[in-house]
């Protein structure tokens, strides 16, 4: 019995002696690993990043409204020249349209977006260059079209049109530089605020629009126009005469 009982106790003492190590080395990991620097720690230990999260289609809406004249820098695309139009009243927004771009196209200007579908490229992204065809709504039965001058970001632009009513404009008078911006849920341009009057930072009511025509039919030459500097991107004819062209680069080059 006492024999039994100094084995059991060698026994417990020889597992103190060969545990007790192990408990020391596994003490000096763990305190190796709270005193040891971020920088040198595993990637996987260290705090995954913050996710930045998308911007709702109506935040951008409402930014592309609140954001001052003076930030608005313009963004460089495709787009066709605009020709020079010296007349500055009298004129309605579909022979002014015509003047500035070339482009032919029967019917008041709410038959426009239907009626250039066998001729000219639709689509629903801004160029300069481009017309922006509104729909017939409340006061304004006959539609409207007016062409991009410039595109400022995806959600804001400047046409140059005719005929549009506001506080100090006369009817038929030409305004160049007036701020549209896009208030639609997808970005698509199917709903707009038009700035009014003079007033480059205020709105009106929204307006339903069908999107853009451009000025070339579908696969044809695009004209980088940002400002002067007019290249050619692609290669195919115009849809109109080719004094039109020949006309934009006489006024670029002047």
């Amino acid at each position: 019995m006492r024999d039994h009982r100094t084995l059991v106790v060698l026994c417990l003492m020889f597992g103190a002696m060969v545990l007790a190590p192990v408990a020391t080395a596994q003490t000096a990991s763990s305190q190796a690993s709270a005193t040891q620097p971020a920088a040198a720690r595993p990637a996987a230990a260290q705090a995954p990043a913050a996710r930045t999260r998308p911007v709702p289609p109506q935040q951008q809406a409402q930014a592309a409204l609140l954001t001052p004249v003076a930030a608005r820098v313009p963004v460089a695309g495709p787009g066709t020249p605009i020709l020079p139009v010296a007349q500055t009243g009298g004129l309605s927004c579909v022979p002014y349209v015509r003047m500035a771009t070339g482009m032919n196209v029967s019917g008041d200007a709410r038959m426009w977006w239907h009626n250039a579908a066998a001729t000219y490229a639709r689509g629903q992204t801004p160029e300069r260059g481009s017309v922006l065809a509104f729909m017939s709504s409340g006061g304004m039965a006959r539609g409207h079209v007016a062409v991009v001058s410039r595109v400022v970001n995806p959600r804001t632009i400047e046409i140059d049109h005719a005929n549009w009513a506001g506080p100090g404009i006369r009817r038929g008078a030409v305004m160049r530089g007036v701020t549209v911006v896009d208030v639609s849920d997808r970005n698509d341009w199917t709903s707009v605020r038009v700035q009014v009057g003079h007033n480059i930072d205020n709105f009106g009511r929204t307006y339903p629009t069908h999107g853009f025509i451009y000025n070339r039919p579908v696969g044809a030459r695009t004209l980088m126009a940002a400002g002067e500097a007019t290249r050619e991107v692609a290669e195919a004819p115009m849809p109109h005469a080719a004094l039109h062209l020949r006309f934009a680069l006489d006024a670029l080059a002047e």
